[in-house]
């Protein structure tokens, strides 16, 4: 038992619960500085990921805060997507023998990506207005829809980045959606892609169950204190040094 990842896990649970910022941000660039090889950190991750979410899942659905139809043509899109993703890695391993090169230059960029996106957002939300995409009904949306979900599942297969961030940027700016179901929508989504993605990682025996669990031990009561101190401080500040931060970590991996 190293406590030590525990340790680690209760850090990041804690700025989950804390922030609101995405827990593979976080976590899987953490792992590749600690020695953990990109690949194995990411199948890893999406694992980890796949048990929060599920019980995240649960109590949105009691809560009846999750829209059912368009999780479904989000994941008719991003789990071929992961799927696509992970299957050429695979194949591009036993090709050219570059699978660590490409998900830690991957890893790199979308944490880029991410951290600007959540400084963006912390900068520029609020303003109110509905744009002509929010206006249109879903049905209209459908093949835009399931267009996002392939591109993002593919990235999230890839990096294990953005199964909630970059989903939930997509569905507040495309859909009008209520604050607490376009949360609940996005963890639905997320535990189903993060499940799928994780499953086909552990096929190729890119997952780390010992260190899932110790993660694991460590998160769920870091989330559980972030969440509680977490209308006790200002949210924007600390999530603009967690940004940051995460700035930071994918230039070092580039």
């Amino acid at each position: 038992m190293d406590w030590g990842i525990s340790l680690l896990g209760l850090l990041v649970g804690f700025l989950v619960g804390l922030t609101g910022v995405g827990g593979a941000s976080l976590l899987t660039p953490l792992l590749v500085l600690i020695g953990i090889n990109p690949t194995m950190a990411v199948g890893t991750d999406l694992f980890y990921n796949s048990i929060t979410k599920l019980f995240g899942t649960i109590q949105h659905m009691r809560q009846k805060t999750v829209d059912l139809k368009l999780v479904g043509y989000l994941a008719a899109g991003s789990i071929p997507g992961a799927v696509v993703s992970i299957v050429a890695l695979h194949f591009f391993e036993s090709a050219y023998h570059n699978q660590e090169k490409i998900v830690r230059v991957a890893l790199g960029v979308m944490l880029i990506v991410v951290a600007a996106l959540t400084i963006f957002k912390l900068l520029f939300d609020g303003n109110g207005k509905e744009n002509r995409w929010q206006a249109k009904p879903l049905e209209q949306k459908r093949a835009l829809t399931v267009t996002i979900g392939a591109v993002l599942g593919f990235i999230v297969g890839l990096t294990s980045i953005g199964s909630g961030s970059l989903f939930a940027i997509a569905i507040m700016y495309l859909y009008r959606i209520a604050a607490p179901k376009l949360v609940g929508t996005d963890i639905a989504h997320a535990m189903l892609l993060v499940t799928a993605a994780g499953l086909l990682h552990a096929s190729f025996g890119n997952v780390d169950f010992v260190l899932a669990l110790q993660l694991l031990i460590g998160s769920v009561p870091g989330v559980w204190i972030g969440s509680a101190l977490a209308a006790k401080v200002p949210a924007k500040p600390l999530r603009a040094i967690v940004a940051t931060l995460i700035l930071i970590s994918g230039i070092k991996l580039i």
